[in-house]
């Protein structure tokens, strides 16, 4: 069950690189988070998780949840942080929250009785058992620019940790953000044929409508077909419709200037996140463990030192298994997350190669969602009725 947050107020810093970067262009990120009733993605109709989260709210059910429910902290999951550009079709939109908002959360937290804390410390404590005091971390995944120019100045001026879980592709400037070139050829284009192993399927997109269900049929079809077959038709459309996806990286993403900037910023840490962000469970055991290696080996190159925790590329029950659990233990990671959905519990001490986190989803920037969610209750109806995105 996923959620959301948001707010304004654009923040920068010097930039390393005199390169131009455009911070208009549409967001990106990844994993739209699925639940049992797929989530509609017209902005103008509120999905049903968010109606059954504002109805706990309203019905102060998650005051009176049991206070085991809320777990020992919480690990927050984000993608981008910049302004809201308003448009009617973004499906994207879900991976930005706004400045404005992640300011909101992060002195909500604290008024709530969290302290803000390193993943690191988050890791100690959750080892330790210690339940004297709730924490929260602060984790952002993929490597976009404004990481630095926008979350940074907002984390160091509040003095709150946080990690960046980076993709070394994005820096590299190899990355395939596929499901913003998804997102931008939906949006200029007024029809569009894609081919599927069953055949060529055409779609009207004139409408902002048509485009979000050209978007849920296609991104989902294509993602169940695995990186390899996605990534080939991705290409292909793209060259079709004139998009350039290196342009794309490069306008998104960190240079590995911009990723040493962010690391030596206060209170920042660098970690794993594979070298092309490809879903681990659809790789051979070999392949699974190169996507990891490559991006460690790159990420000591350019940064001089060994990750120390690691985040596996969507992170849904799908793309990282019990098999890619064991994998990520091989590499000596202190701490591996996942994006199934839920706050830390002491069990966790146990399962630290899959801890859960808590999407900051660009949806659900509601500081009333996110009192219901972080009291655990949606977590623990949905575990009891059994769904496999609750850890």
């Amino acid at each position: 069950m996923p959620f959301t947050l948001q707010g304004v107020c654009y923040l920068s810093v010097p930039m390393p690189s005199t390169r131009k970067r455009n911070q208009t262009g549409h967001l990106n990120g990844f994993h739209p988070m699925r639940v049992n009733l797929r989530r509609s993605f017209n902005a103008a109709k509120p999905s049903l998780a968010r109606n059954a989260l504002m109805a706990i709210y309203a019905s102060g059910a998650h005051r009176m949840a049991p206070k085991a429910f809320a777990g020992v902290g919480v690990i927050f999951m984000l993608h981008r942080v910049c302004e809201n550009t308003q448009a009617g079709f973004a499906p994207n939109r879900i991976l930005e929250i706004t400045p404005e908002f992640l300011e909101s959360v992060i002195g909500h937290v604290r008024e709530r009785g969290y302290t803000c804390v390193s993943l690191d410390e988050a890791v100690t404590r959750i080892i330790a058992g210690e339940t004297a005091e709730k924490f929260a971390v602060f984790t952002l995944d993929d490597g976009y620019l404004d990481n630095l120019t926008v979350a940074a100045p907002i984390f160091t001026r509040h003095n709150v940790p946080f990690t960046v879980y980076l993709a070394t592709s994005l820096p590299d400037e190899t990355a395939e953000l596929w499901w913003v070139a998804l997102e931008r050829i939906i949006a200029k284009e007024k029809s569009l044929t894609v081919a599927f192993p069953e055949g060529a399927e055409t779609f009207s997109t004139q409408s902002d409508l048509e485009k979000y269900a050209a978007w849920e049929s296609i991104y989902w079809r294509l993602r169940a077909l695995g990186e390899t077959a996605l990534r080939t038709e991705i290409r292909r459309l793209a060259a079709k419709h004139d998009l350039n996806m290196k342009d794309i990286t490069r306008e998104l993403a960190m240079s590995w200037d911009e990723v040493r900037a962010l690391a030596s910023t206060p209170f920042a840490s660098v970690e794993a996140h594979t070298a092309n962000h490809i879903a681990m469970a659809h790789l051979s055991d070999d392949e699974a463990r190169g996507e990891i290696a490559a991006g460690v080996a790159r990420h000591e190159m350019e940064l001089g030192s060994y990750p120390r925790h690691f985040s596996y590329p969507y992170g849904d029950p799908t793309s990282a298994s019990d098999r890619d659990f064991e994998i990520a233990t091989e590499f000596g990671f202190r701490s591996a997350t996942t994006t199934r959905k839920g706050l830390i519990q002491p069990h966790h001490a146990d399962r630290l190669a899959r801890l859960p986190r808590l999407s900051l989803n660009g949806d659900y920037q509601d500081l009333r969602l996110l009192d219901v969610l972080l009291s655990g209750l949606p977590f623990a109806l949905a575990k009891a009725a059994g769904s496999s995105e609750i850890d």
